[in-house]
């Protein structure tokens, strides 16, 4: 890791384009529970004041009606992608009266899926695709699992720097190729180096017991509404949360664009016994869009994707294979529950030299075996990360997670250093000084202040997230919405309710023929 890292950040620094640094490009999508003033899942619509769920650029729904997704614009600073975050909120709570946004990834108390309804995208054929693909979600993996949240930063380099590198290395491919093969590179060193992350950032050690009611698990009580790992700090991303088994057969580790949308298009035309069952129209009603693997590509559930953005009409999978990787989704982030849109300044700083360092760390291709030792590291640390000398798999035998994360930070301090040199206060450095901390003292990781916080305060995870919820609300609205951006909102939303009556007017088509057209193409 260390010569091919060093020897790229030298070559940056001696011809004076460490600068290029500056162009990084940052996103941010964070997904949020509408929950009523006691903490329930809200039963009501999705708040037309805040416009089309199916059009509108920064404010949609993902699985369930009740969950907001805020996206933000791209931005170079990601302050100010934060800043538009908390807007986001601000303007959310115009809307939605009395709900709150619950602050933290593991769902509020739910008695039982019926009460968990799925997102609505108004009568367009493209509007009740969207809705279908959720319905087929019930079906194949229960609606529980889809009322988790998470953040999602989506980040990429600019074409000046590409440049830069592919001089560096003497590569002869077109620019799109070499962007996409080092966009992977990035990617294999997040699989190899991303449980870290979970150490550093994951906040959901716990969860309200309703989310496991009838189903076998090996979590303890801390409370009769509460289970909990002592040493988890992500179960979120744990095989409680987002896993899909019929998956694990698809071999995706992330070694060549080409592969991995090969692999992507096999499973999305491969028929699966189990989903054959359930029936693709019963009674006159759809259940799901086909019975393959995968209904279509985002149904994959990974950590980090490559990603372009797809025209109108386009699907993603052929843009990336017709255009190349654009930008990566880094999507293991837990909701920090004591920030007030669950992420920060410090930890954007930490991503993005994370993010650098595996992009100019070695070129190594993942074999079956390290896939294999990837997924065995990724589920230690979610279950027990904290546990004092957790052993980590690595080459053929084990290394204590505290060296190895010591070493990988040693790393990443570097790229830290050369992206000092773009900013007056040094705040790379600073962020990862914070993160040695975490690693060398577990309980100020904040799935450890969670824990500290229900046992202190002796309260259930229901409890805690619904006052830290309150708190975040308030303060949000401490701070009064701009008359600009508060326009700008209000403008998008009329207009992406404009533009899904549109939609819905000009359908030409009956839905199963849009549909058999949309699954042939």
């Amino acid at each position: 890791m260390s010569a091919a890292l060093e020897k790229q950040l030298d070559r940056l620094v001696r011809n004076g384009q460490a600068a290029l640094l500056k162009g990084i490009l940052h996103g941010i999508e964070k997904e949020g529970l509408r929950v009523d003033a006691r903490g329930h899942l809200s039963q009501a619509d999705h708040p037309r004041p805040l416009g089309s769920a199916l059009t509108h650029s920064h404010i949609t729904t993902d699985y369930s009606e009740a969950l907001l997704e805020y996206i933000t614009p791209v931005f170079r600073d990601p302050a100010d992608a934060l800043e538009f975050l908390a807007d986001l909120h601000r303007f959310g709570y115009g809307a939605i009266g009395d709900e709150l946004v619950w602050g933290a990834s593991m769902p509020c108390d739910i008695p039982n899926e019926e009460s968990i309804p799925i997102a609505r995208y108004g009568s367009s054929n493209s509007g009740q695709l969207k809705h279908l693909y959720r319905v087929g979600l019930k079906y194949r993996y229960g609606k529980m699992m889809q009322t988790i949240a998470g953040i999602h930063y989506n980040f990429s380099l600019p074409d000046e720097l590409w440049q830069v590198l592919q001089e560096q290395q003497q590569d002869r491919h077109s620019l799109q190729e070499f962007r996409s093969a080092q966009y992977f590179r990035l990617i294999r060193n997040f699989r190899r180096f991303g449980w870290l992350l979970l150490y550093l950032f994951g906040s959901s050690p716990a969860l309200c017991s309703s989310f496991l009611r009838g189903r076998p698990h090996k979590l303890e009580s801390l409370r009769d509404d509460t289970l909990y790992l002592p040493y988890a700090t992500s179960l979120r991303m744990s095989d409680l949360g987002y896993s899909n088994k019929a998956q694990s057969s698809l071999g995706i580790c992330f070694n060549h664009l080409q592969t991995y949308t090969q692999s992507l298009h096999r499973a999305i035309h491969t028929p699966h016994a189990p989903y054959e069952a359930i029936g693709l129209r019963v009674d006159g009603e759809y259940r799901q869009l086909n019975a393959n693997i995968l209904q279509i590509e985002n149904e994959y559930y990974s950590d980090i994707r490559p990603k372009r953005v797809a025209s109108a009409g386009e699907k993603p999978l052929h843009a990336l294979q017709m255009r190349g990787v654009e930008y990566v989704e880094i999507r293991n982030l837990d909701i920090n529950p004591f920030l007030p849109v669950g992420i920060d300044r410090q930890q954007a700083d930490f991503l993005d030299a994370f993010l650098v360092t595996c992009l100019l760390a070695s070129d190594d291709l993942i074999d079956d075996d390290e896939c294999d030792r990837i997924s065995e590291n990724l589920a230690r640390v979610v279950n027990r990360g904290r546990e004092p000398g957790l052993e980590l798999t690595f080459g053929d035998g084990e290394r204590p997670l505290l060296d190895w994360g010591r070493e990988i930070l040693d790393e990443v301090g570097k790229t830290a250093s050369v992206m000092d040199g773009n900013v007056e206060d040094s705040r790379y450095s600073r962020a990862v000084a914070a993160q040695r901390e975490k690693l060398e003292e577990p309980d100020l990781t904040p799935s450890a202040q969670v824990l500290r916080h229900l046992r202190e305060e002796g309260i259930g995870y229901s409890e805690f997230v619904l006052a830290q919820s309150r708190a975040h609300r308030d303060l949000l609205l401490a701070t009064a919405l701009q008359p600009e951006r508060l326009e700008y909102l209000s403008r998008m939303a009329a207009a992406s309710l404009d533009e899904q009556a549109e939609m819905e007017a000009s359908d030409s088509l009956a839905f199963d023929e849009f549909l058999a057209q949309y699954l042939a193409s």
